[in-house]
């Protein structure tokens, strides 16, 4: 009988595709079973509920080991959406004093987040109040698929340094896609050192696996807590802020709008950050948060913005003291050098104004008296030295190099959020502005006084001060002093030189301290405590000028420098000088010899200003008037008119 091949064929083509279909049958009972994590962790949470345990937040502390911030317990009612069912919605709300459409909006925004998952622990409200949290807890039984999740919130000992310690919040979408260590509900620091240092203060995550039965009922731990994991606290925050000196501060600088800086010159550490007005820093803590935050962000005198670090305003004579270390550096003067000021510096048809003294005039006494006529004329001789320079352009290099060396003009690198680089123009800026090879030493004279295109921070203008205390040097300014388990931060102590002679230095804190003794900050002589001061007048074209003062003491062994900003405050003896000194004194001595005027100082206001923090109720309104404007831009509009003093 002769073979079918067409049989024979059509057999193997049938066994081949059963064949497949095993292969395919196989492949899919793996995928399921053993390759698709997905469809494991379903399975597994079926019998597993895995719930966060949350670290307690590190706690702060100030430079004398105050506590400063603390935790106390909050709660957050969580739920596991997959095992919420035949939920009494009614009975629920009601427990809650909740809405029917509140509850679905809080269902529908949980849904909407991107990380949401049917089978992993989201947060439906946080931060239950003790009433809430009593009627929920009594009645938890009645809600399977809920459950509560202790939490920490923030409380503060000092309502002081908010703009130090900054606050917490709940983390955003990009935050969290960004690092996985946040969840949906999660908070993280905002602001201030809460902010910076957020991943030494949070600590670490723990778990708890909780095993269930086929009902969905709680049956324990898993494995009697074997796979348990502990969180782990946050590290401990020493912060090198006296408290009790920046409260000072914040009563000094209360009903005014500016800043006060103080800096432990041989350290870098610093001592106080006032910016006002300011805020109590427990209005940002809590289930208020979100409207005091609110209040805060649309207040006209903007309590949320850091003036220490953030305002960059024209600092006025303060500015002098550096041009007087880069004309004796560069030979462009002595301490034999002496220029005229007939009210002022006259050169062609240009003048700006000086008020009167003794002329011609050398170095310790134009810082003494603060010359405008002396810094222009020796601004002057150096821009237009064309046979050493070769060009003026060349000569405002060399210039602009050195204030870099001082710390202006960029970043001091501050180990908050949010700091102003400030503004030191240079030839490039000029040859754009003015016309490449049009502009002589004339053109820019206002930079020599502190005014034209010049923007400092209260920040900048005190490591100045703490650079001229240490003749010659200064510490990255920083507010943490150390780190627990970790130490201090190598990026926090670095040592920054200048190019200028410690000599020149020398001369420097002479005329600083005949300033305090016979000239314009002599309203500020405290006996015994040496300090060494100088007044800025800043011109303001919005209104009435800028008081501000800098100096440090003791004279010889410096251990505070201090920078004052007061806008609008009028002459820098006015507000600057008792403000600044006072904390030179509170901190030096401990105590006061001018309680009168540290009492004054508190009580006069400038501005009307809401109750926030250092503008809070009790300051009597003398005067009012509207706000200068920040200025914050990097491009102001040239001046050319000088300061008072």
């Amino acid at each position: 009988m002769r073979k079918n091949y067409n049989l024979e064929k059509r057999k193997y083509v049938i066994g081949g595709f059963i064949t497949v279909l095993v292969i395919i049958y196989i492949f899919q009972l793996y995928v399921l079973q053993l390759g698709n994590e997905q469809y494991k962790e379903n399975a597994d949470n079926n019998a597993f509920i895995e719930k966060i345990t949350y670290p307690s937040r590190g706690l702060i502390y100030d430079r004398k080991g105050r506590l400063i911030v603390y935790n106390e317990p909050a709660y957050d009612l969580v739920m596991i959406p997959r095992d919420v069912h035949n939920l009494d919605t009614l009975e629920f709300c009601n427990t809650l004093r909740i809405t029917r459409e509140d509850f679905e909006k809080r269902m529908e925004d949980m849904r909407k987040n991107p990380n949401y998952s049917a089978y992993i622990q989201q947060t439906f409200m946080s931060q239950l109040t003790p009433e809430d949290y009593g009627r929920i807890q009594e009645k938890l039984y009645r809600f399977p698929g809920f459950f509560i999740a202790q939490r920490i919130l923030r409380q503060y000992n000092y309502h002081a340094a908010a703009n130090v310690l900054g606050c917490l919040r709940e983390v955003k979408e990009e935050e969290i896609k960004k690092d996985n260590y946040y969840r949906a509900g999660d908070y993280t620091g905002d602001m201030g050192i809460e902010k910076s240092y957020e991943k030494y203060l949070r600590g670490v995550k723990g778990k708890e696996v909780l095993i269930r039965d086929a009902l969905g009922k709680i049956q324990g731990h898993y494995n009697n807590g074997a796979n348990d994991v502990e969180p782990v606290a946050g590290n401990d925050l020493n912060l090198t802020i006296d408290i009790e000196l920046q409260q000072f501060g914040e009563e000094l600088m209360r009903g005014k709008i500016g800043a006060i800086v103080c800096i432990e010159p041989k350290t870098g550490e610093i001592l106080a950050l006032v910016t006002s007005p300011s805020y109590d820093p427990a209005l940002l803590a809590g289930r208020d948060r979100g409207k005091n935050y609110t209040a805060l962000w649309t207040d006209n005198f903007k309590p949320l913005f850091d003036r220490s670090i953030q305002g960059a305003y024209p600092p006025g004579s303060t500015f002098k003291l550096s041009q007087g270390l880069i004309f004796e550096q560069e030979q462009v003067i002595n301490l034999s050098t002496a220029y005229p000021c007939h009210r002022g510096f006259i050169s062609g048809g240009l003048r700006v104004g000086c008020h009167g003294h003794g002329s011609p005039i050398t170095l310790k006494p134009a810082i003494q008296t603060s010359c405008n006529g002396y810094f222009c004329w020796g601004l002057k001789h150096m821009l237009d030295n064309r046979k050493k320079y070769g060009s003026t352009s060349k000569a405002f290099e060399v210039w602009k190099n050195y204030m870099v060396d001082f710390g202006y003009g960029y970043k001091l690198n501050i180990d908050i959020p949010g700091e102003n680089r400030g503004f030191i123009p240079n030839s490039a800026y000029y040859d754009k502005n003015l016309g490449e090879g049009k502009w002589v030493a004339n053109s820019i004279i206002s930079d020599a006084i502190g005014q034209g295109e010049i923007l400092a921070t209260p920040l900048q203008i005190a490591n100045m001060s703490a650079c001229i205390a240490n003749r010659g040097y200064y510490i990255t300014p920083h507010v943490v002093r150390k780190i627990a388990g970790v130490g201090v931060l190598k990026k926090n102590i670095e040592r920054h030189e200048t190019r200028i002679n410690k000599e020149y230095f020398e001369h420097a804190v002479e005329g600083m301290r005949m300033s305090i003794t016979g000239g314009t900050s002599r309203s500020g002589n405290v006996p015994g405590l040496d300090i060494c001061g100088k007044t800025g007048t800043a011109q303001n074209p919005h209104g009435r000028d800028h008081s501000a003062f800098m100096g440090f003491a003791p004279m010889n062994d410096p251990k505070i420098a201090v920078a004052v900003y007061v806008e609008n405050g009028g002459f820098g003896a006015t507000f600057g000088v008792p403000i600044g000194t006072l904390m030179i004194e509170k901190y030096l001595s401990g105590k006061l010899t001018r309680e009168s005027l540290a009492s004054s100082m508190s009580n006069t206001s400038i501005f009307s200003t809401k109750a926030y923090g250092a503008g809070r109720p009790g300051a009597k309104q003398k005067e009012k008037a509207k706000p200068a404007e920040e200025k914050t831009t990097e491009t102001p509009n040239p001046s050319n008119d000088g300061t008072k003093e």
